[in-house]
């Protein structure tokens, strides 16, 4: 009688193992959650007109070393990648193909932890790649440029060229260099309207950029946009 008890014993206890870890499974965050950022809500009406940021729109390589805020970042990552109202996004793409994938290296930005992140367009939110200020490495794989290891944060656009050659060929990949360049002149004009500096850098190693942000092996990237406060 005493084998049959523990034996029932036993197999309840196994039971009881399973219905808990079943039970902390339900009620874990998806993995889709996790390093997952929600994003302040872009403005559609800022204070300076669209003539008023083309005139004043430079290249600023020397920002001053002090944080942005996450509404600021969130909206630079809008400007560039995010939606519209129309439905598309705020830089035109061939076909609505949307090659672009956009990444923020944080560095000095309150309220947001030092690391890299995927912009989620659809979403208006970041999802977490890599932990930890990765501006130096980016830097040195950017020919040492100061502005980018400077900076309060990088925003690095990259590209996913068969996205677009698919329906295109070769000349799907003129298309997407002038997508970049669309988003990028994005973040330039909307720096101007937040009164913070930027600029383009197009000089690096790719597969050293490719290193230190954790692409996929799709992705090429096009773009480093260092953005900082005006001194």
């Amino acid at each position: 009688m005493d084998r049959i008890i523990r034996a029932v014993c036993a197999r309840l206890g196994i039971l009881l193992l399973i219905f808990l870890a079943w039970a902390a499974a339900s009620h874990a965050a998806p993995a889709d959650d996790v390093g997952r950022v929600q994003l302040p809500a872009a403005r559609l009406d800022g204070g300076m007109s669209v003539e008023r940021a083309l005139a004043e729109r430079h290249s600023v390589r020397d920002c001053a070393p002090a944080p942005l805020s996450l509404a600021e970042a969130a909206q630079l990552l809008w400007a560039a990648q995010g939606r519209n109202e129309a439905g598309g996004r705020t830089a035109p793409s061939a076909g609505a193909l949307y090659p672009l994938e956009l990444y923020l290296v944080a560095g000095r930005v309150r309220d947001l932890p030092p690391g890299v992140y995927r912009y989620l367009s659809r979403d208006h939110a970041l999802a977490k790649v890599r932990d930890g200020d990765r501006r130096a490495a980016l830097a040195a794989a950017a020919l040492g440029q100061a502005a980018v290891a400077g900076s309060a944060m990088v925003l690095v656009l990259a590209a996913d060229y068969a996205r677009t050659t698919r329906k295109y060929g070769q000349r799907g990949q003129r298309y997407v260099h002038l997508e970049a360049g669309h988003a990028a002149q994005n973040v330039y004009l909307q720096a101007a309207a937040l009164r913070l500096g930027t600029v383009a850098v197009g000089a690096f190693d790719d597969d050293r950029v490719r290193r230190v942000l954790g692409l996929p092996a799709a992705e090429e990237p096009l773009y480093l946009l260092p953005v900082g406060r005006l001194r």
